[in-house]
């Protein structure tokens, strides 16, 4: 073999090597960049994960006392009840004026946890805040009766409002009075 052939497979082997050695290294990039993509979109997930983690904390701080309230709502309204349905004979009592004052100071206890009652008669009836349980003469698609106050805590509804819904037709005199009053 002559020198220049020996040159030649030497420059062949050589350019074999150079090109199996440059397809290694970009395979090895292609795998790198997989991996750091990899790597970053978990690492983004993670931090997402966080914040998620985070965010429902705070909601479970925030509503925590919410099924507490729920429970209480039945008292609550029997003390209106009781309160609404006094005989006129026995609203001078001192122990009607303390239950009156019971009452009140339950009120005021649950409203500064953030329970605040729905507005309802007189109001289009809206499904996210009312359960429609009848309905009667007057106005079309207005609450004109309520038979359960409804109430919401802090920004959520923990009970709708059930309330009758007027059809449209009009309504009479005696009438008028029966419906603005509690079903």
């Amino acid at each position: 073999m002559s020198e220049e052939q020996r040159t030649d497979a030497v420059n062949n082997d050589n350019s074999k090597t150079v090109s199996d050695t440059e397809k290694v290294l970009a395979e090895l990039k292609a795998k790198v960049e997989t991996n750091l993509a990899g790597w970053q979109r978990a690492q983004a997930d993670f931090v997402n994960y966080k914040k998620r983690s985070e965010q429902e904390k705070e909601e479970v701080v925030k509503y925590a006392n919410s099924a507490l309230v729920r429970n209480i709502l039945p008292i609550l309204d029997d003390f209106e009840r009781a309160v609404g349905s006094l005989p006129d004979d026995l609203k001078g009592h001192s122990w009607v004026d303390g239950v009156k004052i019971i009452e009140r100071k339950l009120h005021t206890l649950l409203e500064s946890q953030g329970l605040t009652p729905i507005k309802a008669i007189g109001e289009p009836f809206d499904p996210r805040f009312h359960d429609a349980v009848r309905q009667e003469k007057g106005p079309e698609g207005i609450v004109v009766a309520e038979a359960a106050r409804g109430y919401k805590f802090l920004d959520r509804v923990i009970r709708p409002s059930q309330v009758a819904v007027g059809t449209g037709e009009p309504v009479t005199g005696n009438e008028t009075e029966n419906n603005t009053r509690a079903v």
